[in-house]
């Protein structure tokens, strides 16, 4: 490669926004996100959304709504999380893609995740899959876990390639219940991904700078953002997404592999026009 995707986990679900005032929570500090963010190297934002209490939520009409503002605000492809938070129904994650998205995240299994559990059943990942395909959404596979990794040559096997042809996956890494974030663990992950497809990877917490630098070393790919971590530096809070955006943009450049445009990663991802 040369270039490199950067895709921005702006908010997630489990951040409070009275402990991370930078949390961008509301449709305004979303699009403004979006701007900062497309500035600083993105090429994607991955969306969750909150209400008005600055609680998760799916609810259709908001999502559709945050697709708009975003692509009002900014070129970035917009990729909606189908995961939501860890108690939302399986109904409501598919009804997600009803929002029309570029793309979006498609976790293939379930996962410890801390003191709860992530729950993404076989049936529910094949409803999920095919409904990508029927609605022209691109999916982003994440995976947590080599199982998981299991699970996406198997869905490949029977349901064939995503929507664009193209496989790309996000190992999520550091998360208390699925694989660590170190080098080893990454190159292991990476030697067992399908022939031809190409990877981002997100390390949680501490283990962002180590994921972030094994990655870029590996010809791999980047999602930073306040949804996997909350500080720049140990005991220093983020200031705002696009600072951690912009520190991996530093870093893919120095590794002379700048970041890609939101333009040339619709291609590369294979996005339909809309």
């Amino acid at each position: 490669m040369t270039s490199t995707l950067i895709t921005v986990a702006a908010t997630g679900a489990e951040a409070d926004k009275a402990s991370a005032p930078a949390l961008p929570v509301t449709l305004d500090e979303l699009a403004r996100t979006a701007a900062e963010c497309e500035k600083a190297g993105a090429a994607v934002i991955h969306v969750h959304i909150r209400d008005d209490d600055a609680q998760p939520t799916l609810d259709v009409g908001r999502l559709k709504d945050t697709v708009a503002a975003l692509r009002a605000a900014s070129d970035l492809i917009v990729q909606l999380s189908t995961g939501g938070a860890v108690t939302d129904p399986f109904e409501a994650r598919l009804a997600v893609l009803d929002a029309q998205p570029d793309g979006c995240s498609l976790t293939c299994g379930t996962v410890n995740f801390g003191d709860d559990v992530f729950a993404n059943p076989w049936g529910f990942i094949k409803d999920l899959y095919q409904l990508t395909l029927e609605r022209g959404v691109v999916p982003e596979f994440e995976l947590f876990d080599f199982g998981h990794i299991a699970a996406m040559h198997r869905l490949l096997a029977e349901f064939g390639p995503p929507v664009g042809g193209h496989v790309h996956c996000d190992l999520v890494m550091g998360v208390p219940g699925g694989m660590p974030g170190d080098v080893a663990t990454l190159a292991a992950a990476v030697e067992r991904l399908p022939a031809g497809a190409t990877w981002s990877a997100t390390g949680i917490g501490r283990t962002t700078l180590p994921v972030m630098f094994g990655a870029l070393a590996a010809g791999g790919h980047l999602r930073v953002g306040m949804e996997d971590t909350l500080t720049f530096a140990r005991g220093r809070p983020v200031s705002g997404n696009a600072e951690l955006v912009q520190r991996a943009a530093d870093a893919a450049t120095l590794a002379q592999r700048p970041p890609m445009t939101p333009a040339a990663a619709r291609e590369f991802l294979g996005i339909p026009p809309r």
